[in-house]
């Protein structure tokens, strides 16, 4: 049974947003009975009438399956539920609100969207379990697929340099821990890359700490790639990630990576990444100097990385998401709904063992 889904996306920012392309390589790999189409807001994620102005264009643009692909929670509100789903990224924004912004955030942003749609994807398990958590939906409506590591990246072996390596940061937000990655390479030899435009304050704590750094902004896909090329490895022992991208695609060139024993974090990295306490300094310091000192446990993290993107490829992914299409076309046709439909994914197969925690050591 042929189809048409609408992928509804967010209107990008200056800086551009990693979802967009995320959706752009499972639109490129969903098989030919599935056809895509896309629906770009008219305006930015900003204001109360600039949002239900593109939330009623949504629902002029619908199709057999309308897919809001994410940070848009409010295009939603006027679709047809039973052929209605969202993607949900994280759920950041609750745990960093209060008072009564945190309930109308709570309320607009979360429960109504989740009403309105007849199945959720979220893009890691902690993230589903934040999903049921807040919105007390029923878990057979949570599905976790997976962001997928882009076709660009590919295996570019390289000598490693211990003298002085190239460090990738990837990302300006605040989650994204900048102040405790400079206060953790404080005196260490290296070359601090980051991708992100920065803020006075965070060239400011730069400086305090002597980090010897440079700073790349509004790159195209292609200088991304080349930057991960260029690394030695990858620091990214963030605060907070619904899945962390970075982390499989350094590991899909062939960078070891340092991130955190938190969150979403070792369930992409699997036991192919050196896992640390993101709060804690000493702790990143660690990670960072095993994975320069010790060769042998570098090469394993690289070996392991290989074989853990497999679980990420653009086509696992897109075959995962043309099943919850099919299964919901069939629902909305009034056909019984398969035993994958059904089932509720808590013991999800991640594939991953016990990996190294540098706070540990």
């Amino acid at each position: 049974m042929s189809m048409t889904v609408m992928h509804f996306q967010r209107r990008p920012g200056s800086q551009g947003f990693s979802v967009e392309r995320y959706y752009a390589d499972v639109r490129s790999h969903l098989p030919a009975d599935i056809q895509v189409r896309t629906h770009v807001n008219r305006f930015l994620s900003r204001g109360i009438l600039q949002r239900f102005i593109d939330a009623g264009l949504a629902a002029w643009c619908q199709k057999d399956i309308n897919h809001v692909t994410g940070d848009v929670h409010y295009l939603t509100y006027f679709m047809h539920r039973r052929r209605t789903v969202l993607t949900i990224l994280d759920c950041v924004t609750l745990e960093h609100s209060s008072g009564i912004k945190r309930g109308l955030l709570w309320l607009f942003w979360f429960w109504l969207p989740v009403k309105r749609s007849t199945a959720i994807v979220a893009i890691s398990e902690a993230t589903r379990k934040q999903v049921l958590q807040y919105t007390g939906c029923d878990p057979r409506k949570v599905r976790v697929i997976y962001c997928n590591v882009s076709d660009e990246f590919q295996p570019r072996p390289q000598s490693f340099n211990p003298v002085c390596p190239s460090i990738l940061h990837v990302g300006n937000s605040p989650n994204k821990n900048l102040a405790r990655h400079a206060e953790a390479l404080a005196g260490l030899k290296c070359r601090l890359v980051v991708i992100g435009k920065l803020s006075d304050s965070q060239h400011a704590v730069l400086r305090k700490y002597r980090i010897d750094y440079e700073t790349f902004h509004n790159l195209s896909r292609e200088e991304v790639v080349q930057h991960y090329i260029q690394c030695d490895l990858l620091l990214f022992a963030s605060t907070y990630e619904g899945f962390g991208l970075p982390i499989v695609e350094a590991q899909k060139v062939g960078r070891p990576v340092v991130t955190s024993n938190a969150w979403s974090m070792p369930e992409v990295a699997g036991d192919a990444a050196c896992l640390v306490d993101p709060l804690d300094v000493q702790s990143i310091r660690s990670g960072v100097l095993r994975v320069i000192s010790d060769a042998a446990y570098r090469e394993a993290l690289v070996t392991q990385g290989f074989k853990n993107v497999d679980r990420f490829s653009a086509r696992v992914i897109a075959e995962e998401h043309a099943a919850l299409y099919r299964e919901i076309a069939a629902s909305s046709a009034g056909k019984p709904p398969t035993a994958a439909h059904l089932s509720i994914q808590t013991g999800r197969e991640l594939g991953f063992g016990a990996a190294e925690d540098a706070s540990k050591q």
